[in-house]
């Protein structure tokens, strides 16, 4: 496992990840995975299911790759790495890789349209059959490369083009699946969620060198501010992605073994939801008198998910 030691020493970690990649000023999925990347001395196998990533940082003949990568259907990137694991495996074991001495790990990215609904199956399917690789979901809870339609991982009350607010509308009434408590139950070794930014950088990298080292499957579920719809500045991404750890509306921890849980981080004062959801032009609507409720409902939730947290910390389950 690779020592994360001070935030010099790792920004000068050769790059893995180049800029000068096309993916929107603010957009935090390139803080995300240059992170992650850079999280281990290993060789890397990366695929990246369709979406903003690979559309941004692969526009032939330019990449910002400077892994072994493969670009792969929308619903296959857990699939895909299991099979180039899979051979590795194979190969492995009949005496036939190149260099024996190099380690190779594999890592998958998708977003939350291709992790908690349209690749969830093959994702499911790879942590059961127990390969070696880490699945990192960029969050950014909406199909934001295709037009800003609801995910399953959009909360209660945003604002998308499939979920548009209005007279007989508050946005979407479905609450944000828990696909990392789900992953945790298909028993994956490790499981975690992370932001991006400055504050907790060594949070993610930490997660990410743990998780490439761990044998077997592991998932970690990254939230990724998205400045387009989302509809906050540019400039204010990595503030948003610290309200939602500070209120608690993602809250920072990680799963071992399928079930010894673990909070990374506690907010010193819990904020209002408020903090978290003004900030944002999908929830701007929220704050009309006839849809306070629910704001109300959001801290109730969220309350009731940071006890339950605490209380599986305090157990040890």
């Amino acid at each position: 496992m690779k020592n994360i030691g001070t935030l010099k020493e790792f920004a000068c970690t050769p790059d893995r990840f180049q800029g000068g990649h096309r993916l929107c000023p603010g957009c935090a999925h390139s803080m995300i995975v240059r992170e992650v990347v850079n999280a281990t001395d290993d060789d890397l196998v990366v695929s990246t299911a369709t979406g903003c990533l690979e559309v941004c940082t692969a526009i032939y003949p330019y990449t910002s790759w400077d892994v072994s990568w493969l670009h792969i259907g929308f619903e296959n990137a857990a699939a895909a790495i299991s099979g180039a694991e899979a051979m590795y495996s194979a190969l492995s074991r009949k005496n036939r890789l190149y260099n024996e001495d190099r380690k190779v790990k594999f890592v998958a990215f998708g977003g939350d349209g291709g992790t908690y609904d349209i690749g969830f199956q093959s994702l499911s399917g790879a942590a059961e059959r127990g390969h070696d690789f880490l699945y990192v979901c960029l969050d950014n809870e909406n199909y934001a490369n295709t037009g800003g339609q609801r995910s399953s991982s959009t909360p209660i009350g945003a604002h998308t083009s499939t979920t548009p607010r209005g007279r007989v509308s508050y946005g979407e009434k479905q609450r944000k699946k828990d696909l990392t408590m789900i992953m945790a139950a298909h028993g994956c070794p490790y499981v975690a969620t992370a932001i991006p930014g400055t504050k907790h950088w060594k949070d993610l990298a930490t997660k990410a060198a743990k998780a490439i080292s761990t044998v077997g499957p592991t998932f970690i579920n990254a939230l990724s501010p998205c400045t387009t719809e989302w509809k906050f500045k540019p400039e204010e991404t990595v503030e948003i992605a610290d309200l939602a750890v500070e209120t608690c509306a993602f809250p920072l921890y990680e799963i071992e073994d399928g079930h010894k849980l673990t909070i990374t981080y506690r907010p010193k004062n819990k904020l209002p939801i408020e903090e978290y959801l003004s900030r944002q032009g999908r929830f701007s609507h929220l704050f009309k008198p006839e849809n306070k409720w629910i704001i109300e409902e959001w801290q109730k939730n969220v309350d009731a998910y940071w006890e339950y947290l605490q209380r599986r910390e305090e157990a040890g389950v």
